[in-house]
């Protein structure tokens, strides 16, 4: 029978679809149409044609319109949406609008939409460029467009800025002119670039992984500098010679600028790019890009996972460890988990990349689920860093600075080399206080204190947002005497100004690099050497490669000794190898030196001595004594009010309905409820309810079953609550 109902899941956080009259128009499962909802309209998929409903047919609105004549996803990546939903206990309608561009989601066509593509003009093929001596960006420009026309986002992508392309057309060299979009690409694909010979452990994981062109999961545990990524680009050349699409995924947006060119150096293929950087008309059109085979590479952050890729061939995931691949709100998927299912979905190999493979994945490899492969050689004539500590304990700290580090500063500076220091702190101070009294700067809105911003004048409260100029007097007594306690980023970039007059001082946080294009610029200029010091937050620490950096300071870790996450260790540990490991990675020997008023703390003594994988070892031990995940599952739900007594009673309820129906010794447990470790957050008090159980089959049992319990609950529609599968962040 020809189907009249179709079953249309909307982005609405309900966990049911709606049933809507077919009009003219067929639509397809998988496609968008256009519906009423309500006093409005939106835009839904279809997920399933009906010739039946359960609602009596003249009560069942029709269509408005249908979109899309095929569907939006392949059929293995829609299978994959449907199940990611599911598992994560989020609205399919939600997480489906979660995932397409937001062209998409409006509503928009499914087509490509005009790009602006630069082209030289005859005034610009006459401009000598050693007439640019002083704009050398503009003589970058002109004589990248020599070589052919390029798109906007392209030129953009090469470490150019808007304003650069502005100048220069305003002179008259370059011009705008109609995009003719390219086709497949699979007919041009080679190698263009010379490549450097593997050493043997490299050749063997290519040759192991190559072997098997089917699924089948790799994690690559190779130590910082070892060619991990000479590996990822000899595994790309098979599946680029049969025409196939590669998908690799990057966990920050800062690593994705020298990615993308380490690629195109290689192969002359169509690369895009997707990251939340981009815009709605960039990103539409490297979604469609990668649909259409119009891209042979996609390299993107973790929401890229969701590219249709018409001919997948092979799925990366570089720093597979980092937490950043776990989406923190709405939709919170693993990106890297996700990575495995789809891979499985589509029979291709996926690897895993990480000189600190999470314990998670760790665990995978020795149970047999994933193929361990190691990579212990640094690539090249490198040789590994050598570690050392420093007791800071009643030493006189300079903004921080310890007078042995400065000395081992001005040792490495003196010789032509740069220096990196790493504080994971941004802002002049974690926090203003009176000196008379004690008062401490603190924000109304949170249970926190304000963080010190020199530079802009003002006090941030970094977990809400809120700004306020800074205070003459103290809040409490009326002094004047306010100082800054503790040190920032900020802070230490003005003592090294002072400290070391004759060398340039980069600091690259989020706070001065938002600027579009300001990460890549930065990046260019410490590769030339226009700086000799670094200070970085994590968003310089991972996956740089930096020369002629010998000497890496690791300013301030003592906070993550003693946190009551039970991550800590392992989130400590991976940071401190992967900045460790940014020292030394050329032919230069290089030297980490930590601070700590801690030497004797063990976890840093096996890091330094045993290195990560002893840590590795015992860590997961000690997880496995206390079941702790990976070797139990939980699910993390979350509430919040303005009443935390609301919120208490709420989760207190939900747990009442967990307990209700245990199964006869299933192993499960229910946690809290308790107060959040930020209990007060942008004016909410937050508590948290953790449910633990021993195989994730029966954690998605328990918790669908309770789930629509507690939607019922009176309460849950008045506290804001969220449900979080296997989370990576507990506070």
């Amino acid at each position: 029978m020809i189907p009249i109902i179709a079953q249309v899941a909307l982005p609405v956080p309900l966990h049911k679809t709606f049933d809507y009259r077919i009009g003219s128009d067929m639509p397809v499962i998988g496609g968008r149409v256009r519906v009423p909802f309500g006093k409005q309209f939106k835009v839904g998929i279809v997920v399933a044609l009906s010739d039946t409903s359960d609602f009596p047919l003249e009560q069942i609105k029709p269509i408005n319109s249908v979109i899309d004549a095929a569907p939006l996803w392949p059929s293995p990546l829609y299978q994959l949406l449907n199940w990611a939903s599911r598992y994560y206990q989020y609205p399919l309608g939600d997480a489906l609008g979660t995932v397409m561009p937001s062209h998409l989601r409006k509503g928009k066509l499914a087509q490509r939409e005009r790009e602006r593509v630069w082209q030289i003009t005859e005034s610009g093929k006459d401009q000598p460029l050693t007439a640019l001596n002083r704009a050398p960006k503009q003589a970058r420009l002109l004589t990248l467009l020599r070589s052919g026309a390029m798109t906007h986002s392209d030129l953009l992508d090469t470490e150019l800025t808007a304003a650069v392309i502005k100048a220069v057309e305003d002179k008259g060299w370059i011009a705008p002119v109609e995009n003719v979009r390219a086709k497949p690409w699979t007919p041009g694909y080679a190698v263009v670039e010379d490549k450097p010979t593997l050493n043997h452990e490299q050749a063997m994981a290519v040759a192991t992984i190559n072997a098997n062109p089917e699924f089948g999961c790799y994690l690559i545990e190779g130590v910082t500098g070892s060619g991990k990524t000479e590996v990822y680009l000899n595994l790309l050349e098979p599946v680029l010679s049969k025409g196939q699409q590669a998908l690799i995924l990057v966990p920050e947006i800062g690593l994705t600028p020298q990615t993308i060119n380490r690629f195109r150096r290689r192969f002359n293929v169509p690369v895009e790019v997707l990251h939340s950087g981009l815009n709605d008309t960039e990103r539409l059109n490297a979604w469609l890009a990668a649909r259409d085979n119009e891209a042979a590479i996609i390299i993107g952050t973790r929401s890229a996972l969701f590219s249709p890729c018409k001919s997948l061939g092979i799925i990366i995931v570089d720093e597979e460890h980092d937490a950043s691949y776990k989406q923190q709100d709405s939709f919170r998927y693993h990106a890297r988990d996700l990575a495995v299912m789809r891979g499985h979905e589509e029979n291709i190999p996926v690897v895993l990349g990480s000189a600190t493979p999470s314990l998670e994945s760790l665990h995978n490899a020795t149970t047999g689920k994933y193929h361990h492969l190691i990579l212990s050689i640094r690539a090249g004539n490198a040789v590994k860093a050598k570690h050392g500590v420093l007791d800071i304990r009643g030493l006189y700290l300079e903004s921080g600075l310890s007078a042995p580090m400065i000395a081992e500063m001005r040792k490495h500076l003196s010789v032509g080399n740069q220096v990196m220091l790493f504080l994971n702190r941004r802002g002049y101070a974690p926090a203003l206080m009176c000196h008379e009294c004690g008062w401490l700067a603190e924000c109304k809105r949170c249970d926190a204190y304000y963080t010190l911003h020199q530079q802009s004048g003002e006090l941030r409260c970094h977990h809400c947002g809120t700004q306020r100029p800074i205070p003459h007097q103290c809040g409490s007594c009326g002094s004047t005497q306010l100082i800054s306690v503790g040190v920032g980023t900020e802070q230490l970039e003005s003592q090294l100004a002072s400290l070391f007059p004759e060398y340039k001082t980069i600091r690259i946080d989020r706070d001065n690099t938002r600027r579009k294009g300001a990460l890549e610029e930065y990046l260019n200029a410490i590769h030339n050497k226009e700086y000799q010091i670094l200070i970085g937050t994590q968003m310089l620490a991972k996956g740089h490669h930096f020369p002629d950096v010998t000497l890496v300071g690791l300013v301030d870790v003592d906070s993550a000794l003693f946190s009551n996450d039970f991550r800590a260790p392992e989130r400590l540990a991976q940071l401190f190898v992967q900045v460790a490991g940014r020292a030394g990675r050329a032919s230069k020997p290089g030297l980490v030196l930590l601070q700590t008023h801690h030497p004797e703390h063990a976890l840093l003594q096996s890091l330094i001595h045993k290195g990560y994988d002893s840590f590795a070892r015992a860590a997961l031990q000690e997880r496995h004594q206390a079941q702790l995940p990976p070797f139990s599952f939980f699910g993390l739900i979350r509430a919040e009010s303005h009443q935390s007594d609301m919120v208490e009673q709420f989760l207190q309820q939900a747990r009442t309905v967990l307990d209700a129906s245990p199964l006869e010794d299933d192993g499960c447990a229910v946690m809290g409820p308790a107060p959040a470790p930020l209990h007060r957050r942008a004016g909410r008090y937050r508590w948290q309810l953790i449910f633990q159980a021993p195989s994730r089959k029966m954690l998605q049992q328990r918790l669908s079953i309770a789930l629509q319990a507690i939607r019922q609950l009176p309460l849950s529609k008045k506290v804001r609550w969220s449900l979080d599968i296997e989370p990576q962040d507990m506070s």
